[in-house]
């Protein structure tokens, strides 16, 4: 029993990048263990179509299940057919650490009486267990795990497992779910989209994100025009900035707010409070811009730059344009 299941995250009928991450994820444990990577994909009538997507990207199945019940995110059902499916005969389940999938990881876990890792960087395999680092205290330490108990069930990152084009295509399957995802006790009815011109902070390869040294909320059209200099940045923020109402929450990044590991973090005006790092240190290449050149941030970033944030910020959009250009 060596083949690993990864849940492939879906939202309104499409396939989100998460579901390719977790797939990622899923292979490095396969490949190490010599088995295979079966991705469970869930929607209502049509979704079968991503399973080409999710071949091309690293699965050797897909498990696709279709039922209106799955029309709106509904984790008590996945879960329950999940669970029933990783006894059949997997090693290990895997899924992103993004909102859907923390819901999901802990239900499957509770229903298998297995161990959960969350928020996993890395994996390591030898023998039958199976080894997970993750950030522990607040970010301050990376913590490694050995999972002894079967099946293994951990969620990843988003970031931290980039999304591999395979040319094969893997085999799809139909599967039933377990029980009827219609008599599920809580029901979602309606999903209220966000902004969809916006790049989700997950699975953006760029994020710019401001703090309280750009002194007021109309100075994020500073940083606002920095990522759209770059094209594929998102914008985030510390929780203070959010808290004062200069930016939505679901913008903010740390230990309460989103975890994100994008290729390029740039902090602006962010003096680098241990809840801010928590969220984002695991970032490929970090850039921070502050006055106090004892700000914590510097610590931990591949790249300082000592000096007023709104000064910079212009001189470095422009930079960015013509690099680009």
């Amino acid at each position: 029993m060596s083949n690993i299941l990864a849940f492939a995250e879906s939202r309104g009928g499409e396939l989100r990048r998460a579901g390719l991450e977790a797939v990622a994820a899923a292979r490095v444990i396969a490949d190490a263990k010599g088995g295979q990577v079966h991705a469970i994909l869930f929607g209502a009538a049509g979704m079968a179509k991503h399973a080409a997507a999710l071949g091309a990207h690293g699965a050797d199945a897909v498990l696709v299940v279709e039922h209106a019940g799955f029309t709106h995110n509904n984790p008590e059902a996945v879960a329950a057919t999940i669970a029933a499916k990783v006894l059949a005969g997997y090693a290990g389940f895997v899924c992103a650490a993004s909102a859907t999938g923390k819901d999901i990881a802990q239900r499957v876990a509770a229903k298998l009486q297995v161990p959960l890792v969350s928020d996993a960087t890395a994996f390591t395999v030898s023998g039958t267990g199976i080894s997970a680092t993750h950030p522990g205290y607040t970010g301050k330490v990376l913590q490694t795990v050995t999972l002894t108990a079967a099946p293994a069930v951990v969620s990843v990152r988003p970031g931290a497992f980039l999304p591999k084009e395979n040319a094969k295509a893997g085999a799809v399957e139909t599967l039933a779910p377990t029980g009827d995802p219609s008599a599920s006790r809580v029901k979602i009815t309606e999903t209220a989209a966000g902004n969809a011109a916006k790049l989700d902070l997950g699975e953006a390869p760029v994020i710019i994100s401001g703090g309280r040294g750009l002194k007021e909320a109309a100075n994020f059209k500073l940083v606002e025009d920095l990522a759209a200099a770059f094209g594929n940045a998102a914008v985030g923020a510390t929780r203070a900035v959010t808290d004062d109402g200069w930016r939505p929450h679901s913008d903010q990044i740390g230990q309460t707010g989103r975890l994100v590991s994008p290729d390029l973090y740039v902090a602006c005006g962010i003096s680098g409070a241990i809840q801010h790092l928590a969220g984002m240190r695991t970032s490929k290449t970090i850039v921070a811009i502050n006055k106090d050149k004892d700000a914590p941030i510097f610590k931990l970033a591949d790249y300082g730059i000592v000096g007023d944030v709104l000064t910079i910020l212009p001189v470095l959009t422009e930079a960015v344009k013509k690099a680009k250009a």
